[in-house]
């Protein structure tokens, strides 16, 4: 899981925990979204960051 705190190795950092308002935050802000629009992103296109970071771009 992306927020097990002793994993820190590539895969974890390809997740983005939504369970993890540090992790939320950060996203809303690197795209310039609400922290809602940010965590439905994440819930509706699971956590893996690269489809989340596509699907927020599509949003600009």
């Amino acid at each position: 899981m992306a927020d097990d705190k002793t994993k820190r190795g590539a895969s974890d950092r390809k997740k983005v925990a939504v369970e993890e308002p540090y992790e939320v935050a950060y996203f809303a802000k690197k795209h310039g979204l609400s922290k809602d629009d940010a965590e439905r992103i994440i819930k509706r296109h699971g956590p893996e960051r690269d489809a989340c970071d596509k699907a927020a771009n599509r949003l600009k």
